[in-house]
């Protein structure tokens, strides 16, 4: 029978592993500091289950990457009323902003000294990977209607780990290896990829960014091209086809709530080739949220703040 502090005679004890010490030892991980702005996440498009559901995975990741931190939803297209389960943009800015005087009005009244708040309430993070003007001035109109001090940090991209989330959407798709390393030969793999995207020419210049990061990683060419632009993908798919390239593969650079039903199917068949699926919840978009909310805001990530 075990005694009330260990296990019975006999048995193995599990001892914690000491922690390596000089350069090989892991950082101790970052922590939101105390009293940090609310991290709000933007989410563009028609709200949905699907959207929500993809916002809340990516939350929870950046939540992993970044413990403490206070992170919220709202929708771009949302609406205000109490208790949705699509709150709008301003309205959860607006709510931020009236928790935080609460808080320090708590404080007061049970005898704290409460310093003036400095900085601001909430840092907005677009779910974009490149930047979509009509959508970020919205954005912008959001803070704008809220009664919060809020920041609109930069867009997710361009970003290598970005490049690394289209490869794996391609892979997935069988249209690329899963890595260089391996040399069995994938007989759908496509010799020229199309990197698409909306926004506008500057949401394709930064998709073109990102796409020589792929075409580094799968060693073919990758050119960028319009989503929303008509015929955009068709031209490009027909220049890449010219300069030699017979198979081609359609790379989605959007996350997916930003992009309308049906547009990427269009698109598709247009220039005739197989596509890959949106970003969605790939894993690295959770770290790249932490990371643009961090640079709003001037933290260093991988120290602990105290």
């Amino acid at each position: 029978m075990s005694s009330p502090t260990g296990p019975a005679n006999g048995l193995p004890v599990r001892m914690p592993r000491p922690r390596p010490a000089g350069r090989h030892r892991r950082p101790e991980p970052a922590v939101a500091p105390e009293g940090a702005p609310a991290l709000v996440l933007a989410v563009p498009g028609a709200p949905s289950a699907a959207s929500r559901g993809l916002a809340e995975e990516i939350i929870s990741i950046g939540r992993s990457e970044l413990p403490g931190l206070d992170a919220r939803i709202g929708f771009l297209e949302g609406d205000d009323a109490e208790g949705s389960e699509f709150p709008s943009l301003s309205g959860v800015l607006t709510t931020v902003a009236a928790e935080r005087v609460a808080r320090a009005e708590f404080a007061r009244a049970a005898g704290h000294e409460v310093p003036a708040p400095t900085g601001p309430d909430a840092v907005v993070v677009p779910l974009l990977a490149g930047p979509d003007a009509d959508l970020l001035r919205r954005m912008r109109q959001a803070v704008m209607d809220s009664s919060a001090a809020a920041e609109l940090a930069e867009v997710l991209g361009p970003h290598p780990l970005l490049a690394e989330g289209l490869h794996v959407r391609l892979s997935e798709a069988g249209l690329a290896r899963a890595d260089r390393a391996r040399l069995f030969t994938v007989t759908t793999a496509a010799d020229g990829i199309i990197v698409a995207t909306t926004g506008g020419e500057e949401a394709v210049q930064v998709a073109g960014v990102t796409g020589m990061l792929l075409a580094a990683r799968l060693a073919v060419p990758v050119k960028a091209a319009a989503l929303d632009q008509e015929g955009s993908v068709a031209a490009v798919a027909e220049q890449l086809r010219s300069e030699g390239s017979t198979q081609l593969a359609l790379a989605p650079y959007l996350i997916g709530p930003e992009a309308a039903e049906g547009l990427l199917d269009t698109a598709a068949k247009e220039a005739d080739c197989a596509a890959a699926e949106v970003l969605g919840a790939y894993s690295a978009l959770g770290k790249l949220v932490v990371t643009q909310y961090s640079a709003a805001l001037g933290i260093t990530q991988g120290a602990a703040a105290h």
